[in-house]
């Protein structure tokens, strides 16, 4: 097995928009290569927040979060393809939906609940919506 590949969120883009054909038919194979086992690509969270900034970006493809939802966890999922903290990032993508918050509050939220505090100093009310939190303002 070849080593870890990284990979950067204009591939992934191309992959889930297929705005740009050729590019997602390179993007396609190269992520068959690493469900089937020949490479293993990887990405830091980062590269997903940006993808589904980027998704959900008025001014590019202003997907409904569903949408962003439903195209990254299958992705997420192949075996091959790394992605830090990969289950709070799942687990994120459905309170995004769920919960109408911003990603990466979500995340933020996600990381709060596994903590042993259960505590996040902030301002934003929205993490009132996330059960086993407590907000508090500093």
């Amino acid at each position: 097995m070849a080593n870890d590949s990284y990979v950067d969120t204009n591939v992934i883009i191309r992959l889930l928009t297929g705005d740009d054909e050729r590019r997602r038919k390179d993007s396609t194979v190269l992520f068959e290569k690493a469900s089937g086992g020949e490479l293993i690509l990887s990405a830091p969270e980062t590269v997903i927040a940006d993808a589904v900034f980027v998704l959900s970006s008025p001014n590019l493809y202003n997907l409904p979060k569903h949408k962003i939802r439903d195209l990254l966890v299958p992705l997420l999922r192949y075996p091959n393809f790394k992605v830090e903290n990969k289950q709070v990032i799942i687990q994120a993508l459905d309170y995004y939906v769920d919960k109408n918050i911003d990603f990466t509050d979500a995340i933020l939220a996600v990381l709060t609940q596994q903590s042993t505090a259960k505590t996040i100093y902030s301002y934003d009310e929205d993490f009132d919506k996330i059960t086993n939190i407590i907000r508090k303002e500093p």
